[in-house]
C-alpha cells in the first residue's frame, strides 16, 4: 500500500510538472504573440501617421500650385484688364462703371483665394464644405462645368480620415482637368449612419483599364490609403465613356 501511494504521489508530481510546464509553454507563446501583434499594431500606426503626414503635404502643395494658377490664369488677367480700363477712363469715362465691376470681381476672387490660403484648411472645415470650395473653384474659373449633391446626414468623420479621403479626391480631381478632356464632373456624397460613399465621375476620354497599370493611375497608392482609413478605393474607366471613382468609408477610431 505504502508502494502503491508513493508512486501515486509521483505520478501526480509528474503530471503537475507536467501541467506547469505546458503552462509555461502557452505563457511564452502568448507572450510571444502578444508581443508580435503589439508591434504590428505600433508598427500600423507609424505607417498611417506617415500616410497623414505625406498627406497633408500633398495637400499643401496641390493647394500652392492651384494658388499659383489662379493668380496667373484669373487674378493676373483680371487685373491687366483694370490696368487698360484705368488707362483709358479719360477718353471713355462712361466705361468707369465697367471698370467698378472689374475690380469688384477681383476683390471676390481674391477672397475666394483667401478660403484655402491656409495649407491646414480641410482640418477647419468638414469634407463636404472641402469638396465644395474645389467644385466651386472649377465652375469659377471655367475649367470645367462641376456639381457636388449630397445625400443623407451628415456626421462628423476622423480627422485623420477626413484628411486622406480629400487626398485621394484632390488627385482624381486633378487628373481629371488636366488630362481626361472631360467638360463635366459630377460628385456625389452620400452618407448613411456610419458609412460615407463618393462617387465622382467625369465625361472624359477615359482609358483602357487592361492596358494601364494601377500603378500607372495611382490607384495602388489610393487603394493602400484606403485600407489604412478603413475605406474601399475603386476606379472603373471605359474609352469616350468618362472616369469613375468611388470611395466606401466606414467610421472607425484609429487611436
Amino acid at each position: 500500500m505504502e508502494q502503491q501511494g508513493a508512486e501515486g504521489l509521483i505520478v501526480a508530481i509528474i503530471v503537475l510538472f507536467s501541467l506547469c510546464v505546458i503552462l509555461i509553454i502557452l505563457f511564452t507563446i502568448f507572450q510571444k504573440k502578444k508581443n508580435v501583434l503589439l508591434l504590428k499594431q505600433a508598427e500600423d500606426k507609424k505607417q498611417f501617421e506617415k500616410e497623414i503626414n505625406e498627406s497633408q503635404v500633398e495637400i499643401r502643395e496641390q493647394i500652392l500650385r492651384n494658388i499659383s494658377w489662379e493668380l496667373h490664369d484669373n487674378i493676373g488677367q483680371l487685373l491687366t484688364l483694370a490696368k487698360i480700363q484705368l488707362q483709358n477712363v479719360a477718353e471713355n469715362p462712361e466705361n468707369i462703371g465697367e471698370i467698378r465691376d472689374n475690380l469688384t470681381n477681383i476683390l471676390n476672387e481674391v477672397r475666394s483665394l483667401s478660403k484655402v490660403i491656409n495649407p491646414d484648411f480641410i482640418t477647419n472645415i468638414n469634407l463636404g464644405d472641402a469638396i465644395q470650395l474645389e467644385i466651386d473653384r472649377f465652375n469659377r474659373l471655367n475649367y470645367i462645368k462641376s456639381k457636388l449633391v449630397v445625400e443623407g446626414e451628415p456626421f462628423i468623420i476622423e480627422p485623420k480620415s477626413e484628411i486622406v479621403i480629400f487626398r485621394i479626391l484632390q488627385e482624381f480631381f486633378s487628373n481629371t482637368v488636366k488630362h481626361s478632356r472631360a467638360t463635366e464632373l459630377n460628385v456625389y456624397l452620400k452618407y448613411d449612419q456610419n458609412t460615407i460613399e463618393i462617387e465622382a465621375h467625369d465625361n472624359g476620354k477615359g482609358f483602357d483599364m487592361t492596358k494601364i497599370p494601377q500603378n500607372g493611375i495611382g490607384l495602388s497608392t489610393m487603394k493602400k490609403r484606403g485600407v489604412l482609413i478603413n475605406a474601399d478605393i475603386n476606379i472603373e474607366s471605359e474609352i469616350n465613356k468618362g472616369t469613375k471613382l468611388t470611395i466606401k468609408y466606414y467610421q472607425t477610431n484609429h487611436g
